[in-house]
């Protein structure tokens, strides 16, 4: 590394903050410690299977609280939607691009983790 690009530990902590504060959507996910956990369970449901938050947090091994803190973050980023006209509340897993894109990218890392 040059000495034009390296940084000094203050300005590591400085874009860490940073990116803390203002997280991609890679970061967005993963940052709550159970949500890589909820999403790892979401993406192991079949297509089309409806849940409510118990049954989410069944599946998860997470307390129903912890899905409830987490779903508001899991709509936004289209990972579930709302089953319309059910009381109480239900879920599934979201016909999104978001979805798609995730489930390819874990098939990717399934087949190099087996490869190790």
């Amino acid at each position: 590394m040059s000495e034009s690009t390296r940084t000094h530990p203050a300005e590591d902590r400085d874009t860490k903050e940073a990116r803390l504060q203002h997280p991609s959507g890679f970061l967005a996910l993963t940052r709550h410690e159970s949500v890589p956990i909820i999403v790892d369970a979401l993406l192991d449901l079949p297509p089309g299977r409806e849940f409510n938050k118990t049954e989410l947090a069944d599946h998860a091994g997470v307390t129903r609280q912890t899905v409830g803190n987490h779903v508001d973050l899991l709509l936004d980023l289209e990972l579930i939607e709302e089953v319309p006209d059910t009381s109480p509340r239900r879920y599934q897993v979201a016909e999104s691009e978001v979805i798609r894109e995730l489930l390819e990218f874990n098939s990717a890392l399934n087949v190099a983790r087996d490869g190790i």
